[in-house]
């Protein structure tokens, strides 16, 4: 099995970039990965959608964030897409340790590799 940590950070508003995002993360997990999925920008927006569970990718999401590969949602970002009270909801945690957002240098600390989309 790899011994690899793995961040993916998802920056993209658009789904089905996303769904990518969360399929990469489940795959990765699966082969023995650890694998944190950030999600940052506009992506933040998506959040609101993934609150219908009839919606598109909405089970993909359900199922990494119960897998807990839904690691953060930017709080400044959450705010500004107006997803703040969908990341709650959805159960997943608002960061903002560099000035409202999360900070990629604490993943470097940890070891994790970063990929973004």
């Amino acid at each position: 099995m790899p011994d690899k940590k793995i961040a993916l950070a998802a920056f993209n508003g658009e789904m089905m970039c996303f769904a990518h995002v969360l399929l990469n993360a489940l795959d990765m997990a699966d082969k023995g990965f650890e694998v944190k999925v950030i999600i940052e920008g506009q992506a933040t927006g998506l959040l609101n959608k993934f609150l219908d569970e009839k919606a598109p990718f909405s089970a993909l999401f359900r199922r990494a964030r119960d897998k807990g590969l839904i690691d953060c949602a930017c709080r400044a970002c959450s705010a500004q897409t107006n997803a703040l009270e969908a990341a709650q909801t959805l159960g997943v945690e608002l960061a903002g340790e560099m000035e409202g957002h999360p900070s990629l240098a604490s993943y470097r600390f940890s070891g994790y590799e970063i990929i973004t989309f």
